[in-house]
């Protein structure tokens, strides 16, 4: 008889690497690592972060952002779309062809769009009475 748990850090870890593991026998990896981290801090003066993107490309050159933040006080001075194309840079050298990503209707989904992205995705009251959305840009 099978039984459902609570899930513990070690087992979540377990059920990525098992879904890896599967993934890759179905579509082989084309790239050496599972996973490589793409990420790049901006700073000020005194060295504080005001600002930066965390990204990965994932098993088969693909690149994913996951996060993109600049403090309020440097908004619209360029510096989110400098980000972004230094993550696309990285990746057009690292051999990937896509790039997707998520953001909300209360973030910045015009911003994306005015980078070339499109929307392939909605998913609506995520959170209650807000839209979510997923964009790609081929690379």
């Amino acid at each position: 008889m099978l039984t459902i748990e609570a899930g513990t850090p070690e087992e979540r870890a377990y059920l990525e690497v098992k879904l890896n593991e599967f993934n890759a026998q179905m579509v082989p990896r084309t790239q050496a690592e599972s996973i490589i981290f793409v990420d790049f801090s901006l700073k000020d003066n005194n060295g504080a972060i005001v600002g930066g993107i965390n990204a990965l490309a994932y098993g088969w050159k693909v690149i994913f952002v996951n996060v993109l933040w600049i403090d309020k006080r440097y908004r619209h001075g360029g510096y989110g779309s400098r980000l972004l194309l230094q993550v696309e840079e990285e990746a057009v050298k690292m051999g990937c062809h896509l790039i997707h990503l998520d953001t909300f209707d209360f973030q910045a989904k015009d911003f994306y769009l005015k980078q070339g992205y499109e929307v392939f995705g909605e998913l609506a009251d995520c959170p209650t009475g807000h839209k979510r959305f997923f964009l790609k840009k081929v690379l």
